[in-house]
């Protein structure tokens, strides 16, 4: 049997968006001062000016704050690339393009870019909307660069592939392990898949 689909949560008031946002904001401080281990509920309640058990109601952990705030993070990402998108008249290039800008724009805040990918990786089935969120916008990101509005399976199969790149990518250089050159490079050859025939 198909599982029950999830009820669509009431939309918030303004003063309740405005409460979310100052939780965001008072999260991505502290991610930004320490990284992943910088972030105590404790410590964003009372940084955000709210109740501890008001906070767990908005946000049941840290990494489902941690991850709400990566799909803000994209979400002024994608604003921004609407309003300037890549120039190249490659698709694959202007998908290149994007990624290192969604990139450069983590890079301004190490601290708290490893925290947010930290969240992504530790996230279990329970923070599985908020993820599920995250990968449709990074998916949006990437069909907005290539000029695509209605995909093909063999299409949307190279950007999931792509964004499996891009994300270890970003571990390997947030661990040190991989030099904001060598990310370019693999940024740039695994957006070549774009350029060859489907199957």
């Amino acid at each position: 049997m198909a599982a029950e689909p999830r009820p669509t949560a009431p939309a918030l008031t303004e003063r309740q968006e405005a409460r979310r946002r100052r939780i965001l904001h008072a999260g991505a401080q502290l991610a930004g001062r320490g990284g992943f281990e910088a972030v105590q509920m404790r410590e964003v309640a009372d940084a955000a000016g709210v109740a501890l058990g008001t906070l767990y109601r908005y946000f049941p952990s840290k990494v489902h704050l941690l991850v709400a705030l990566m799909q803000e993070q994209l979400q002024h990402l994608h604003t921004a690339l609407r309003r300037r998108p890549p120039a190249a008249d490659d698709p694959a290039q202007r998908v290149a393009e994007t990624l290192m800008r969604a990139f450069r724009a983590l890079q301004r805040d190490p601290h708290l870019a490893d925290a947010m990918v930290r969240a992504l990786t530790f996230a279990d089935r329970g923070v599985s909307p908020e993820v599920d969120a995250v990968s449709r916008l990074t998916t949006a990101i990437v069909l907005d660069a290539m000029g695509l509005e209605e995909p093909t399976q063999g299409q949307l199969a190279v950007v999931r592939v792509i964004e499996h790149t891009w994300h270890s990518a970003l571990i390997t250089w947030l661990s040190g392990r991989e030099s904001i050159a060598q990310v370019r490079r693999d940024i740039d050859t695994v957006c070549r898949l774009i350029d060859l025939p489907e199957p």
